[in-house]
């Protein structure tokens, strides 16, 4: 794992939460978006060399819908930037780690996603971040 991609926290309302991390940060999020294989909206804020994803639920059986009814807003997620997802897919699993994904998925933000189960994780949920190559 090369570093911390970025830091994901489930949120009721994008737009009400991006005002308030926008008062917070001093600037506007960079990017919207919405995924919806995963059933969320997006914004995605610039911190530094560090990166802050909101997710708000945009269907009711969503992860980030299941998170929030259960915990509440807050922290969802750490990603980490990964150069070769399916190798880390196979080195993690035989160190004995339960990925939720066998292969990895497009996520936001021009990415390929994979997900380790929290219980496996002292219960964080960590994403894996491979940048998707630009094809020109």
């Amino acid at each position: 794992m090369n570093k911390i991609e970025h830091i994901g926290i489930a949120v009721k309302n994008l737009e009400v939460s991006n005002e308030l991390y926008t008062k917070l940060f001093g600037k506007p999020c960079y990017k919207t978006e919405t995924v919806e294989s995963e059933g969320v909206k997006t914004s995605f804020f610039k911190v530094g060399n560090n990166k802050i994803e909101l997710l708000e639920a945009i269907t009711e059986d969503s992860p980030i819908a299941k998170f929030i009814n259960k915990k509440g807003e807050g922290i969802h997620h750490i990603a980490f930037d990964v150069t070769d997802i399916e190798s880390e897919i196979a080195r993690l699993k035989t160190e004995g780690f339960i990925v939720l994904n066998d292969k990895p998925k497009k996520g936001a933000d021009n990415k390929l996603v994979a997900f380790l189960h929290p219980k496996t994780t002292n219960g964080v949920l960590i994403e894996l971040c491979q940048e998707i190559p630009n094809k020109h």
